[in-house]
């Protein structure tokens, strides 16, 4: 049979659970958060069983935030410096899961069949097995959809503006990414259940 059997995954969230201990917030340009009044810090985070490949947080985490676009999850090692295992893509809606895609630097267009993007939805990119985005992209970037077709898109540094010139081709995956803007300070919620350590998606 092949593939992962579900103890294989099972053990996988187990070993980045163990590791996991806190929660960190990243702004749209993958820096973390600092400041504010009551001030930023990292949550603490414990986690649910594993079941089917899955671990989710089993309690909400609330953080305080300055004036900031939350942009991504990070999974740390620790309250503070530590390692960064993850940088995750604050999600909503659909399509939330990420998906396959081939860029051709000579369109600056992406192909993902039946992709589902909105023109004005907001994703990110990763590269496949650290082989590098087409030179013009970075994972850090919280690009806007443009020119959307039923399999292709193009992304923008700007909502409505102009493609990205890739001048490279390539291939990687894309996400949907939902950043909360808070224009004064405030509080940003993990609500119980809404991180996933999900071994199904590897």
């Amino acid at each position: 049979m092949a593939g992962l059997n579900v103890s294989a995954r099972n053990a996988m969230v187990d070993g980045l659970a163990a590791v996991t201990t806190h929660i960190a917030l990243f702004d749209a340009t993958g820096t973390e958060l600092t400041g504010g009044a009551p001030a930023y810090a990292r949550k603490a985070v414990t986690w649910t069983a594993a079941a089917a490949g899955i671990r989710d947080n089993n309690a909400q985490l609330l953080f305080d935030v300055p004036a900031v676009t939350v942009a991504f999850h990070g999974l740390m090692s620790a309250i503070t410096a530590g390692t960064t295992h993850a940088i995750l893509p604050v999600q909503g809606g659909s399509p939330a899961l990420p998906m396959a895609w081939t860029f051709l630097a000579s369109t600056d267009v992406f192909t993902t069949y039946a992709h589902g993007f909105s023109n004005d939805q907001r994703v990110v990119l990763n590269d496949v097995a650290t082989a590098g985005l087409p030179t013009g992209y970075d994972e850090t970037t919280v690009y806007w959809v443009v020119a959307v077709a039923t399999d292709t898109f193009q992304l923008s540094a700007t909502q409505g503006g102009a493609a990205v010139n890739g001048t490279t081709n390539g291939e990687g995956f894309v996400q949907r990414c939902v950043p909360e803007i808070f224009a004064a300070q405030g509080q940003y919620s993990i609500a119980t259940g809404a991180l996933d350590l999900d071994a199904n998606l590897i």
